[in-house]
């Protein structure tokens, strides 16, 4: 048998330098339309760097088959015009020698596809070798402007770029194999710390959440944003100057000036400041300054607030005023109709409100023998603002001669409730719904054993600072519904006046106002405490500042304003708060009256149609999930999404758990027991009730109760659930 011949190897196609002016170009190419980099752009780019690639080029042929002398170019037309203009500008002789791949005139390859393949076989760097391209042209002396410029890119990309190439090699590795999305790769650059780059990359494999914000989230958790009210009250110059570190910045979204690595020095600065802020204060002539990062919802309880005089504005307050009005006018004539606005003009006209307002108001002054017993409260607000609240005068310090009329005065008042909270000792023992079922009795839980599969009893905190949320926001709603709010009081006073108990409503109608002895971070910015204070300042604005004119100016109310400040007034002793009682007994309030508090605030929650889920309360980190144990917190899941859901985040570590069921609950409307509505029987509401006796009108179906219980027979819910 024959052996083949063997293939003939390729010969390619030799390289010469042919002059400029005998170069022209083919209507054999095919790129007609302009895209990508501009003639103008690569004309600057080959007079800086040169010709990096030659053209391709054939013999022009006359009509009697021989060559001209000049040559077509079918590949490479634009890096012909680009010298065409470097000729232009004299930046080239038209003689000069241009590097070319010369192809005979009768190549069976088409010239057309010469030129479609040139373009068509081209495959642009993947990003990760333009990262490290960059990165090594910097660690070479090159400036990110320069780089920039060379490259047509603004620093801020080439900024980028470098940041990409300083991720840890190992998630290059990663990302080059295709395992790793480029928004993830981005989300890494907010850290700096390898190692940590790379546990969290790990942690992930068993995460169902790998977002680039999760990334974000978890590389800052332990950082305090730039926007963070602490950080605006001292300044972040004050910082750097004390010796932190320069912010970690997300180079790829919005970040509001990034994130600080030292909260323990932050800390530190702000309490420095916040001291300095109260002396200053003091020396007003206060007796004391309370200052806190966040003042708590009812800081003021039990203090009397003493009155002040408002001094109009002086001759100097008012000549500043004219001079900020001036200022603030030539800013909004310079920027008007400008689409940005620099972000220190925006600080400087906000500046000048902050100002007008407080010059404008005017002084306000005290009485000396007031002001000396008296106090002031000082927080922050979120914009890093001082919240100064003044004339506060606390029991301790009021005169012995008040402090003992109001002790004769209180002395009944307290007699007459003693009985029925003594009727019985109080042992903490199982609540039921209303069906009967058995819950969990909230008890002493500190246990820290998350690991147990058990579900146990949420712990007394938790169930107080739940309920304190529940409270606050059902003392709202409560607020926004008079008819609901007459009924209930005139409820409690037909209670007191002709059964002789009180355990049947969870109204304290000293009229005590109620406040939280445990608190859920947060709940003096929640929308029902900021909307009781709006409607309460609204209120005090409208009435005398002396008691003795209240009355007439009550009077000189309609019956809605009456109605709605009756409700708002009655809406401050609305208790649905649970709360540890002693185990033995002798504790302020019993387990027997606890659980009739909540189930008449059960009630009032059903007149109102109230929803804690509505409110707009959601499970967080914060104000549950990382206060209870990994099998409530599957549970949680469970209940609110899927089980199946549960089941992808059970291998999680407690943290992290707790951070994706947040994520997992955002917009389930799950609530824990304590927020709870329980089942109960269809009942009608007081505006629909039928009417009832001779005059035809309509009474709440309780109103009709014979007033007698029996302790043991009912079922009560457990912890406003």
């Amino acid at each position: 048998m024959a052996k083949a011949a063997p293939t003939p190897k390729i010969t390619l196609s030799p390289s010469r330098d042919i002059p400029f002016d005998k170069l022209f170009l083919s209507q054999s190419n095919v790129r007609r339309v302009k895209n990508g980099v501009t003639i103008e752009d690569l004309a600057d780019d080959i007079e800086r760097r040169g010709l990096l690639h030659g053209l391709n080029v054939r013999p022009e042929i006359d009509v009697d088959g021989n060559e001209t002398g000049r040559f077509e170019i079918p590949a490479g037309g634009r890096r012909y015009s680009a010298l065409a203009i470097l000729v232009k500008r004299k930046r080239m002789d038209k003689t000069s020698p241009v590097p070319c791949v010369v192809k005979s005139a009768t190549d069976p390859v088409l010239a057309e596809e010469d030129s479609l393949a040139e373009n068509t076989h081209r495959e642009p760097l993947h990003p990760l070798d333009e990262f490290r391209g960059m990165k090594a042209l910097h660690d070479k002396g090159e400036r990110e402007q320069a780089i920039a410029a060379h490259f047509r890119v603004t620093p801020a990309v080439v900024s980028q770029r470098l940041k990409l190439a300083s991720v840890s090699p190992k998630l290059h590795e990663v990302y080059a194999a295709g395992d790793m999305t480029l928004d993830q790769l981005m989300a890494f650059t907010v850290s700096d710390d390898h190692g940590r780059q790379e546990q969290l990359w790990k942690q992930l494999d068993h995460s169902s959440n790998r977002s680039p914000t999760f990334i974000r989230d978890k590389l800052t958790e332990d950082m305090v944003p730039v926007s963070d009210r602490r950080v605006l009250f001292i300044g972040l110059p004050a910082y750097l100057t004390a010796g932190g570190t320069v912010p970690t910045r997300d180079l790829f979204e919005p970040d509001d000036g990034g994130w600080l690595s030292d909260p323990a020095l932050l800390d530190r600065l702000v309490a420095d400041k916040l001291d300095a802020e109260a002396e200053t204060i003091r020396a007003e002539g206060w007796k004391w300054v309370e200052a806190l990062i966040d003042l708590p919802y009812g800081y003021d309880e039990d203090c009397r607030e003493i009155d002040a005089t408002r001094e109009p504005p002086t001759e100097a307050d008012e000549a500043r005023i004219a001079e900020l009005r001036t200022e603030a006018d030539a800013l909004e004539d310079e920027w008007a109709g400008k689409g940005v606005v620099p972000p220190e003009v925006e600080a400087r006209v906000t500046a000048i409100d902050v100002e007008l307002a407080t010059l404008s108001q005017g002084r306000f002054t005290y009485d000396a023998g007031e002001q000396a017993r008296a106090g002031v409260f000082v927080g922050l607000e979120e914009d890093g603002t001082l919240y100064i609240d003044r004339g506060y005068v606390r029991p301790e310090d009021e005169p012995e001669d008040e402090i003992a009329e109001a002790s004769d005065d209180e002395a009944d008042a307290l007699s007459e409730g003693s009985n029925d909270e003594s009727a019985g000792i109080a042992v903490q023992t199982d609540l039921r719904n209303p069906d009967g079922a058995a819950v969990s009795a909230p008890v002493a839980a500190d246990s820290d054993d998350d690991d147990d599969e058990v579900i146990k009893p949420l712990p007394d905190r938790l169930v107080a600072e739940l309920t304190a949320s529940r409270t606050a926001a059902l003392q709202d709603a409560f607020a926004q519904n008079p008819s609901v709010a007459f009924a209930a009081v005139l409820h409690a006073m037909v209670l007191t006046t002709f059964y002789q108990v009180r355990t049947e409503t969870c109204l304290e109608l000293s009229v005590a106002r109620v406040y939280f002895p445990f608190q859920a971070p947060g709940l003096r910015e929640s929308a029902a405490a900021k909307a009781m204070e709006e409607r309460h300042a609204g209120w005090k604005a409208r009435l005398p500042r002396s008691d003795k004119d209240a009355w007439d100016a009550i009077q000189q109310l309609d019956g809605a304003d009456q109605a709605a400040l009756f409700a708002h007034c009655a809406a401050y002793t609305v208790n649905a708060l649970w709360e540890p009682v002693a185990k033995h007994g002798g504790g302020r309030v019993s387990a027997h009256g606890v659980a009739r508090r909540i189930e008449h605030a059960n009630v009032l929650a059903r007149a109102i149609g109230f929803d804690m889920a509505a409110t707009g309360w959601r499970p967080t980190v914060d104000n549950y999930l990382g206060r209870v144990t990994k099998p409530r917190i599957l549970e949680a899941v469970a209940e609110g999404t899927e089980p199946q859901k549960a089941g992808l985040i059970d291998h999680l570590k407690k943290g992290d758990m707790a951070r994706e069921a947040e994520r997992l609950l955002a917009d389930a409307g799950w609530l824990p027991e304590p927020l709870r509505m329980p089942e109960a029987e269809p009942i009608l509401s007081i505006a629909d009730a039928p009417a009832d006796g001779e005059d035809g009108k309509a009474l709440p179906a309780y109103l009709g109760d014979d007033g007698e219980d029996d302790a043991e027979d009912s079922a009560y819910a457990i912890a406003a659930e």
